[in-house]
């Protein structure tokens, strides 16, 4: 019965991010194109024909969609390790996993973005042009 419930409020929560993240990005132009097109910065990231860069996009908004799913669960695992540490009445075992998951939480969540920070610099150096002696 308990690992229903947990699977059923991961599945809630991947929903809902899924949603919020689609919602979120349908929005978020607010015209900026318009105006990063007038600043010379810009101009060949805003001009360029819709085929071009698509592979790139996407894999970048299916890896803000993982990261904001991975905040989300370690959002809700330290919730749900504080209220059980809160409700723990003193029982020195309750504290305990409390602590453990807590601690287990931030470990995963530095190990995400280490993971992550380091995928971006390979990323960075292999697309990368090598300099001409």
């Amino acid at each position: 019965m308990k690992k229903i419930k947990i699977s059923l409020v991961l599945v809630i929560v991947f929903v809902l991010t899924i949603l919020t993240t689609s919602t979120a990005s349908a929005l978020n132009d607010f015209g900026l194109d318009a105006t990063a097109g007038h600043v010379n910065a810009f101009k060949s990231q805003v001009n360029n024909p819709p085929g071009v860069g698509f592979f790139q996009n996407r894999l970048g908004q299916m890896i803000g969609l993982v990261l904001s799913m991975v905040g989300v669960i370690f959002f809700i695992l330290i919730i749900y390790a504080g209220i059980t540490w809160m409700l723990s009445g003193g029982n020195d075992q309750t504290i305990t996993k409390s602590k453990d998951l807590i601690i287990n939480a931030t470990i995963g969540l530095v190990i995400v973005f280490a993971a992550y920070a380091i995928t971006a610099y390979v990323g960075t150096l292999l697309t990368s042009p090598i300099p001409q002696p």
